[in-house]
């Protein structure tokens, strides 16, 4: 078989203290998964309120920004925010996860940073149109080296953080998320079948804010390998 011209390289992770990589499928993230930072959005939880399953919306997988590669200020925008999370990698494909049985699922995790188009999200979202101006641009996923789950144990408490320039932006626990690592998996594989190296960004905490050029990003979870990039 060929090709008419040369694909591209597969998107890929390194995995700490290993020589093999983990290629990357698709990237699904989970919006609106910390109470506070959805109240700092104006969005009333609808889990509490209405019982409404999570949020989510994708990046495609070549958004990834690894290495300690820097990230570049995206194009239309003058309102760039940022958003720490935990990655949930996936090792073992399915369908209709249940909840029960989600964690055989996790190959690993690692930290990532959501960048957004907020002005962009913002017009998108008040003319209901979709998300993915806003968050689905290019370098849009910076993300650290993979922990396996062996390596750091099941992900279901710990600080998460980010620090912009030294001074810290967001803070909380990932204990903290309004729906559990499991339940994300088993309610995102009710809508697609997930495979091994999908990932899914879990979700933000409060403190979301504006980002410069020549601003420095420094983040972490507790038990994971801490994310420095740089926005240039």
């Amino acid at each position: 078989m060929s090709f008419v011209f040369e694909p591209e390289a597969i998107p890929s992770l390194a995995i700490y203290q290993s020589e093999q990589r983990f290629p990357v499928r698709r990237i699904y993230c989970v919006g609106r998964n910390y109470a506070e930072h959805a109240r700092e959005m104006e969005h009333t939880m609808g889990r509490e309120t209405r019982g409404e399953p999570p949020c989510f919306f994708t990046k495609p997988a070549n958004a990834i920004v690894t290495g300690g590669r820097p990230a570049h200020y995206p194009s239309r925008t003058k309102d760039l925010h940022h958003e720490i999370e935990l990655v949930v990698a996936i090792g073992k494909p399915g369908a209709n996860i249940p909840v029960a049985d989600a964690w055989n699922h996790v190959f690993g995790f690692a930290v990532g940073v959501d960048l957004t188009r907020r002005d962009l999200q913002s017009a998108a979202k008040k003319s209901g149109q979709p998300w993915d101006v806003g968050k689905a641009f290019d370098e849009s996923a910076p993300i650290s080296e993979l922990h396996t789950i062996e390596q750091s144990g099941r992900m279901e408490s710990g600080r998460i953080w980010l620090a912009v320039n030294g001074e810290m932006r967001q803070q909380a626990d990932i204990g903290d998320l309004t729906w559990s690592i499991p339940e994300v998996i088993a309610e995102l594989s009710s809508l697609f079948t997930l495979a091994a190296g999908d990932l899914i960004f879990t979700g933000t905490p409060a403190g979301v804010a504006a980002l410069q050029r020549g601003d420095v990003l420094h983040g972490g979870v507790a038990g994971l390998a801490e994310l420095r990039v740089e926005i240039v």
